[in-house]
């Protein structure tokens, strides 16, 4: 059952990515700019955070 409800998601998921891009192309480029933004502040941030550790830990 959990399978055929992933399969289902995805297909959800995929199908709305489509219609976004076909009916407005802009908008859609917009969504991939806040995305890639948001995976480069995570990125940021970890590695903030690991350089912080490899410093013991000191401001």
């Amino acid at each position: 059952m959990a399978v055929n409800s992933k399969k289902i998601a995805v297909f959800v998921v995929v199908v709305f990515a489509l219609y976004v891009i076909i009916t407005d192309p802009a908008k859609a480029a917009d969504y991939v700019q806040i995305g890639f933004e948001g995976i480069s502040s995570a990125a940021s941030s970890i590695g903030d955070f690991m350089t912080w550790v490899a410093n013991g830990g000191k401001s």
